[in-house]
């Protein structure tokens, strides 16, 4: 017997239903043990801490450690992603599960931006500092000219390359770049990929800075991550700045939290829908986080704030792992 579109039995229409539950059921405890596991590797990091702003996990980390860790795994090339964590960053990981998970993975997830790093010190962390993409790139290229590392550029346009390529020569003589990378704005094939992979690796630098923007170069890192012997590092839209063709936010405005308002005169058209909702919704999140923080607190014994607090001010300086 032949059955048409709309005469299917009950029970075949039943069983593709709990087919597709069944499947649905699986992915979300795939997801969930993928989440676990990553936070799992977090915290069997000794020396490590990590605090959530809404729901992106941020290490709660200084300059001096954040740079002497990075270099540390740099000359072991070793495969390790570390990621730049601004307002943009925090609510993209609210809207995209796999923006998410690849942070939670990361090894190294530094405040980018003042209001992160007002937020880590609200929630007890009070001598954390911003440690954001560009200054990172910018002090770790002074150190790493120091010991005559090398380091590798992927990301931006050919322009953007050459006026940076020039300038970081220029200022710091004893600096290596192995060699850089403009990549395609659409896919790339597999050994495309692979190509560009084993250039990287036999260029022995230690670190690749990557400019991509945020979630794209994070989620790049993270595809690339086992397969890259590098510290691979997201830096956003430092390229563009070290190169000369964006002009960064005066010290004043970077430190008053308002480097976001710059960027936004500078290039209103494609970026005031993106300033207008993710700083509304993180506004709102962080003021939900605080209230529920310290209701939490008003309830723990005053003895214990206190301990709290100490412990924040005096955690371990050990690497981070």
């Amino acid at each position: 017997m032949v059955f048409g579109l709309h005469s299917r039995p009950r029970c075949h229409l039943q069983h593709g239903k709990d087919k597709t539950n069944k499947q649905t059921l699986v992915a979300n405890q795939l997801e969930s043990h993928h989440r676990h596991s990553a936070r799992q590797r977090v915290a069997d990091r000794p020396g490590r801490e990590r605090r959530h702003v809404l729901s992106l996990p941020i290490d709660v980390v200084s300059w001096d450690r954040a740079l002497t860790q990075i270099a540390q795994w740099a000359e072991r090339r070793e495969s390790r992603v570390v990621c730049i964590c601004n307002v943009h960053s925090v609510i993209t990981a609210q809207q995209d599960n796999h923006f998410l998970r690849v942070v939670e993975g990361c090894d190294l997830a530094t405040p980018d931006g003042m209001p992160v790093a007002w937020m880590l010190r609200s929630l007890g962390h009070r001598g954390q500092n911003r440690v954001s993409g560009p200054d990172l790139m910018w002090r770790y290229c002074a150190e790493a000219a120091a010991r005559r590392e090398s380091i590798f550029l992927y990301g931006s346009s050919k322009r953007t390359l050459a006026l940076l390529r020039r300038r970081l020569r220029r200022h710091f003589p004893g600096l290596r770049i192995a060699g850089s990378y403009s990549p395609p704005y659409g896919p790339m094939s597999r050994e495309k990929d692979q190509a560009i992979v084993d250039v990287i690796n036999e260029s022995r630098a230690g670190v690749v800075f990557v400019s991509l923007g945020c979630p794209k170069q994070e989620k790049w890192m993270a595809e690339h991550r086992g397969r890259i012997n590098a510290v691979m590092i997201g830096v956003g839209a430092a390229f563009d700045y070290h190169a000369g063709v964006l002009p960064r936010a005066p010290r004043w405005m970077q430190d008053s939290g308002l480097e976001w308002l710059h960027r936004l005169s500078s290039e209103p058209r494609r970026l005031y829908r993106r300033y207008l909702v993710t700083n509304t919704l993180f506004v709102a999140g962080v003021t939900r986080q605080l209230l529920h923080f310290r209701r939490t607190r008003e309830r723990v014994p005053a003895w214990r704030k206190r301990f709290e607090v100490d412990l924040a001010d005096t955690g371990p300086r050990t690497a981070i792992g």
